[in-house]
């Protein structure tokens, strides 16, 4: 796949949930947070956004609208949403610009999350492959309306509670049949899964590099000309705001070891838990560091 720019930036996903008030929140109290979202990722100067994930945490926005779960707690067959589950936000995120990621927890880190309560399921492993079948339909509703890229979050793997080959299982089911270019997102320290992880059926491979600089050590010791790389070069989970100028040695850094043509930059993760203000800033602070260094590596082209 091509970039639509050298070094696009991107986001993992979530954004700080800013609620409408009023009338009109009573029909939807989540679509000016939906609306500011957009806007303040835009405005920061993300190349690639999302439609900010602001309904709902990770694992419910998925596991409340799937038959067969009832809360935390699988209940029967999983079966297929009766209506999209995210493409009303991502429709609009689509008009405001074309440039847009869809964003699908993954069925590991769904299983893992659920308790199971039914002999339809003998255990997660079995589990996460159907929620794979169910994840699929919102794929192909998500490539059927345009989105530039679909990411899967699978946090899970790199703690090991979940299998490396039961994801990659689980992508190919997800991605059957679908063109879109695909995108895997985990977080945490990947040295127990590296080798395994950098083979998974997806077009870009996303990982935590701000707060587990360990990772890009990690992954240069493997071949991955024929991966993208999104290099998470601001933390997440810390609420300080980095400098453009410390952002920066990290871009260089991923730059060095993968090439200036497959790097993605983006944060560690989601910057839900922030507020509104320290998660534009650091978005901010990120795109600008990406630009200063897409100026200096196109000076010399």
């Amino acid at each position: 796949m091509q970039f639509p720019k050298l070094l696009p930036t991107t986001v993992v996903g979530s954004f700080p949930c800013v609620k409408g008030t009023g009338l009109f929140s009573v029909f939807d109290q989540y679509k000016k947070a939906l609306q500011f979202a957009v806007a303040e990722q835009l405005r920061a100067g993300v190349d690639i956004i999302s439609d900010g994930q602001v309904r709902d945490d990770m694992i419910q926005t998925f596991a409340s609208k799937l038959p067969g779960i009832t809360g935390n707690t699988v209940t029967g067959t999983i079966g297929i949403s009766e209506k999209p589950i995210t493409i009303a936000d991502t429709r609009y995120a689509l008009t405001q610009t074309k440039y847009v990621k869809g964003i699908l927890t993954g069925p590991c880190t769904l299983a893992y999350a659920l308790k199971i309560e039914t002999h339809a399921y003998r255990n997660k492993d079995e589990l996460a492959l159907d929620l794979a079948t169910a994840l699929h339909s919102e794929a192909k509703f998500l490539a059927a309306k345009g989105v530039y890229m679909i990411q899967v979050d699978e946090p899970i793997l790199s703690t090991g509670a979940m299998d490396v080959d039961l994801a990659r299982e689980a992508l190919k089911i997800i991605f059957k049949g679908i063109t879109t270019a695909s995108c895997i997102h985990t977080c945490g320290y990947l040295n127990k899964i590296s080798s395994e992880w950098i083979k998974l059926p997806v077009d870009i491979i996303d990982f935590e590099y701000s707060v587990s600089p360990e990772n890009l050590f990690e992954l240069s010791r493997h071949d991955l000309r024929n991966k993208k790389i999104g290099c998470g070069c601001v933390k997440s989970s810390d609420p300080n705001v980095e400098s453009v100028a410390e952002i920066e040695k990290r871009i260089r850094a991923c730059v060095e070891v993968f090439g200036e043509e497959n790097v993605l930059i983006d944060p560690d993760c989601g910057l839900r838990m922030h507020t509104p203000e320290v998660a534009f800033a650091k978005l901010k602070n990120m795109c600008d560091a990406t630009k200063n260094v897409r100026d200096e590596l196109q000076k010399y082209r």
